[in-house]
């Protein structure tokens, strides 16, 4: 059974069982929530949202609005979010626009507060966005990626699984799996080995991937001669493969390297 006594609720939108829809929430046509989400006073959820199951939507949060894009003429498009994530206070999410019809927030994340998410951005599963981080359109983050509070990213940047964006920073370049980003301008920290760690990863696999991200940001190569010696010298792996194959496909180029220790 479903409850939204005070709520705004458009009649034909699509109400999953057991959802909780605080007094004061907009609901409008053409949005789906999934069984069990609880929506806070409050909070926008406009059309074309696909919310999905055991979700928490804070109040003052906004979820598919139109995208911030002047070439947008309407056209239907969505905005999805994926089961058991939490979108905090005041959070923005835009739809997408005809590049990729939809804007994606994976399972198990969290978006803190007043953190926006512009059109045709998709972001993987458990990942986390700290407060105020704003994400330019277009931008794709891999699962496991974690944002520090108040970074800026630019259109059409990409972020790799399991990276690490310290806070405050301004992101103009792809950055790496598995990797630290943080400086002015953005550049190698070293290999996030705390979350890696976290996750299952051995001492032997951290130690591979430290390696080959020497080869990339710490001996003075170049990146086509960097993937060639990481080849060369280290064995196929998925980690190895997924690494160069994210470098070798950069169109806007990695972030700068760091001659400090990782």
């Amino acid at each position: 059974m479903s409850r939204y006594p005070l709520a705004n609720v458009h009649p034909e939108a699509k109400i999953g069982n057991n959802v909780i829809i605080e007094p004061f929430a907009t609901v409008q046509n053409d949005v789906e929530i999934g069984d069990g989400s609880w929506i806070g006073p409050n909070a926008v959820i406009m059309e074309g949202a696909r919310i999905g199951k055991d979700c928490k939507i804070f109040p003052g949060a906004v979820i598919s609005g139109i995208p911030q894009d002047l070439k947008f003429k309407g056209e239907k498009t969505t905005t999805e979010i994926g089961d058991r994530s939490t979108i905090r206070e005041c959070v923005t999410i835009n739809r997408g626009t005809v590049d990729k019809y939809k804007t994606v927030v994976g399972t198990d994340c969290l978006i803190m507060a007043y953190a926006h998410l512009g059109h045709d951005c998709l972001v993987g599963n458990h990942c986390i966005l700290g407060n105020t981080v704003q994400l330019a359109g277009h931008v794709i983050i891999d699962d496991f990626a974690i944002f520090g509070g108040a970074c800026a990213v630019q259109q059409f940047s990409k972020i790799g699984a399991h990276a690490y964006i310290g806070g405050g920073s301004l992101v103009r370049k792809d950055v790496p799996p598995f990797t630290k980003a943080a400086r002015e301008p953005l550049s190698y920290a070293g290999i996030n080995t705390v979350g890696l760690r976290r996750r299952g990863y051995t001492s032997e696999k951290i130690n591979e991937i430290q390696e080959i991200y020497r080869f990339i940001f710490l001996k003075g190569l170049n990146n086509s001669k960097a993937i060639d010696l990481v080849e060369k010298e280290i064995g196929a792996s998925t980690e190895r493969d997924y690494i160069l194959d994210f470098v070798r496909n950069s169109e806007r180029g990695i972030m700068k390297g760091y001659g400090g220790n990782d």
